[in-house]
């Protein structure tokens, strides 16, 4: 059975259903089709301990402030999958969780939509299914003999499944020096962090809103023509968090150099020495998740869809969402992917 809409989205997390608002908004009828099975989107999925960077207020979707987390400054995951589950409720947005899309068509002058549900004709499509559901595992050598315990970033979810353990954390980034924070302030716990490069801790007063800002001051100086300010990445890489800072001061989050191969019980670095390790936590990130696209063959450099905006260079119908600053200024964030969703769904509508 095929069903006939205006614009499919494809992913119900934070982007699709800012999307979701806008398009509503403009009346274009829409479906949102979700492989989770139920609202909330990667936030189901995140370790216990973590929290956003910034306060609730600056963490909101279009339309609905999210609401202050009694006793925390910075919310935790759980109340974000609440305001979640409420946005998604408050505005009635067409979300069909436990739908699993498999490939995006031509058709004419439509795009097909082909889920395990059935399949959609749309004159638009918007992907916003995010990265989390491809984790990025290095080639390291040695990996497939490792005996011990691999996870990423995924899989993590406590202090407590590794008591009286000696783990390896790799990765300079937020989730690298958050979870190796979460585990070192842990005593339970012997927890060596490694990293391509000396890790770079922004200021501790920076925190997502700073963020968002850079993030869009840089955005504009390049669609203005001007030089790249270098975004976030000019000022570091990991966020200080108050646990980061906590273990950061207490001498307890210094990290290592990558380690060159794995071996059967543990790690080797090129001057020699090594270490016996129990388990490894892969923080290595992520890879958009666009493989129902693929027969759209419109594939770039680094897997990335070329794109103007959120619309996709090679066809016009279709807008990406939520991937990163190659989608929008912040377009990850919960705060920042409301003013791209914007855009892409005037530029939907006037397709007709």
């Amino acid at each position: 059975m095929t069903r006939h809409t205006d614009v499919v989205v494809i992913g119900g997390g934070q982007a699709g259903l800012a999307a979701g608002y806008h398009l509503r908004r403009r009346r274009l009828d829409h479906v949102i089709l979700d492989a989770g099975t139920a609202p909330g989107g990667s936030w189901r999925h995140m370790w216990d301990s973590l929290h956003l960077f910034s306060p609730a207020p600056y963490s909101s979707l279009p339309g609905r402030l999210m609401p202050v987390q009694a006793g925390e400054i910075h919310p935790d995951a759980g109340h974000v999958v609440d305001y979640l589950t409420d946005y998604e409720k408050r505005y009635d947005l067409p979300v069909h969780h436990g739908t699993r899309v498999e490939a995006v068509r031509r058709d004419d002058d439509r795009l097909l939509v082909e889920a395990d549900s059935g399949t959609w004709r749309a004159r638009a499509v918007v992907s916003a299914t995010g990265t989390w559901s491809r984790p990025f595992l290095p080639a390291v050598p040695g990996r497939g003999v490792f005996t011990g315990r691999q996870l990423h970033t995924v899989n993590y979810r406590r202090p407590d499944d590794f008591a009286g353990q000696r783990v390896i954390v790799v990765g300079g980034g937020n989730s690298g020096a958050q979870i190796a924070a979460d585990l070192a302030l842990d005593n339970r716990v012997e927890v060596t962090w490694v990293t391509q490069r000396p890790p770079r801790f922004l200021a501790d007063d920076i925190d997502g809103r700073a963020l968002f800002d850079v993030a869009t001051a840089r955005r504009r100086a390049l669609d203005a023509g001007r030089g790249d300010t270098g975004g976030v990445a000019s000022l570091g890489d990991i966020v200080a968090v108050p646990p980061v800072r906590a273990a950061r001061d207490a001498g307890l989050l210094t990290a290592k150099p990558m380690f060159t191969r794995l071996t059967a019980d543990g790690v080797r670095w090129d001057d020699g020495s090594g270490a016996d390790v129990d388990a490894v936590i892969w923080c290595t990130g992520f890879r958009p998740a666009l493989t129902p696209l693929a027969p759209l063959n419109l594939r770039g450099p680094r897997g990335h869809i070329p794109t103007e905006g959120t619309r996709a260079l090679g066809e016009p119908r279709l807008h990406l969402l939520g991937y990163g600053d190659w989608t929008g200024p912040a377009s990850a964030t919960l705060i920042g992917v409301g003013r791209p969703a914007r855009d892409a769904a005037r530029a939907i509508a006037q397709l007709w």
